[in-house]
């Protein structure tokens, strides 16, 4: 029960439940954007039919073979908004905050290192210095 408490704490777990809980949310949005502005507009693009929309009935009495051209390409419209945000949003800055963490890091780790870098330097000038022959 222990291993399952420290799993559920970690922070990556908690990390993704929000993301999954955030995605669910963003997709709501987006299909509605897409439902409500862009398939009228790919339905218009089909035609006089705002029933059929974009797209044509292989057999006339048979609603099953409506091939849908328009929901496709909203399907298309709706992965670009969602990958370009996901991008800009979440891809983008993390990125950057990974750069400045890492510059950040090595910037402090040449700090440490500096000293170190002079004490051994002193103990290489010195050997050398007990090992040459004073004339």
């Amino acid at each position: 029960m222990k291993g399952f408490k420290d799993f559920v704490m970690q922070g990556n777990v908690i990390d993704l439940a929000v993301g999954v809980v955030i995605g669910g949310a963003f997709t709501a949005l987006v299909t509605a954007f897409v439902d409500n502005l862009i398939n009228p507009v790919v339905a218009a693009a089909g035609g006089a039919d705002s029933v059929s929309g974009f797209g044509f009935q292989i057999f006339e009495n048979n609603e099953a073979t409506f091939v849908n051209f328009g929901a496709v390409i909203s399907a298309i419209i709706t992965f670009l908004i969602t990958a370009a945000v996901v991008y800009f949003v979440f891809v983008v800055p993390m990125t950057k905050a990974r750069e400045m963490a890492n510059r950040n890091k090595d910037l402090d780790e040449e700090l440490e290192a500096a000293p170190e870098d002079v004490v051994l330097l002193s103990e290489i000038r010195d050997l050398l210095k007990a090992q040459t022959p004073q004339v």
